[in-house]
């Protein structure tokens, strides 16, 4: 079995320009996010999903000159961007996640791909419901059901959100990994407003480079230990919708579970 972390990345941002090219320590916020995917167990290859547009051009220089393999595609066509980034791949099975999440945690994304494949699932998340930490979010699939999805998939906005017409074909089997909920749900570790940088940097500030490597369940117990570092962008609130329904939910897990 081979498998690919295909890391989606854009310039476009309304909110933070650029945002992926902010640095957090010594690297960039997109170079933080592909570090840590490629310290995930068993992973063969960590690739960029880049837009085409010309603003986007930094973004893959930034990738690339890491040492990183990069795929270009449409901007809009998310979907499209994707398939073609696992098919320069070659790999059997792909784990998705986006660039703005630098702290995602590379034991919580294995045990994912070890639920799909202990389940022989179609497809296996981390956010159906919403239980973990904003930032963690992770999905793992066939290659082939992703083409499938590509040959398939009409409207526009399956096309942008990759997986929604995966996660909504009543064919395909999902599963899913259940966060540890209590609160911790509403902790925001992306990058998505200015106040997440401000979250970022204030990480950073207090664990120097530890920061790089910390694990969800570390950087849990700095969020709550220290409420003035959390609270710089916990009331911002998750405005994407979860969708579709899991056939299979594992219970509430602990995130010291995966330290």
């Amino acid at each position: 079995m081979s498998l690919a972390v295909i890391v989606q990345a854009r310039a476009a941002s309304s909110r933070i320009p650029l945002k992926l090219l902010e640095s957090l320590g010594e690297r960039s916020a997109l170079l933080r996010c592909m570090d840590r995917c490629r310290t995930i167990k068993d992973v063969d290859l960590v690739i960029a999903a880049v837009a085409d547009s010309a603003e986007d051009d930094e973004i893959a220089e930034e990738a690339t000159d890491a040492g990183y393999m990069v795929t270009r595609g449409p901007e809009e066509d998310v979907l499209a961007r994707m398939a073609a980034a696992a098919r320069d791949s070659g790999a059997e099975y792909i784990l998705r996640v986006e660039g703005h999440h630098p702290f995602i945690d590379p034991a919580v994304c294995a045990r994912v791909v070890q639920l799909l494949h202990d389940t022989h699932a179609d497809f296996a998340c981390n956010d159906m419901p919403l239980a973990f930490p904003n930032g963690l979010q992770c999905e793992a699939f066939p290659a082939l059901l992703l083409h499938e999805a590509e040959r398939n998939a009409t409207k526009p906005f399956d096309r942008q959100t990759v997986t929604g017409w995966i996660r909504t074909h009543p064919r395909i089997r999902r599963v899913a990994l259940t966060g540890p909920g209590n609160g911790l749900e509403k902790l925001r570790w992306t990058l998505e407003e200015p106040a997440d940088l401000d979250f970022c940097a204030a990480v950073y500030a207090e664990l120097g480079e530890r920061a790089a490597s910390v694990s969800a369940a570390e950087l849990a117990a700095l969020c709550l230990r220290r409420p003035d570092i959390s609270g710089l962008n916990t009331a911002l609130a998750r405005t994407r919708p979860v969708i579709g329904t899991p056939e299979f939910a594992t219970p509430p897990m602990a995130l010291a579970a995966v330290a």
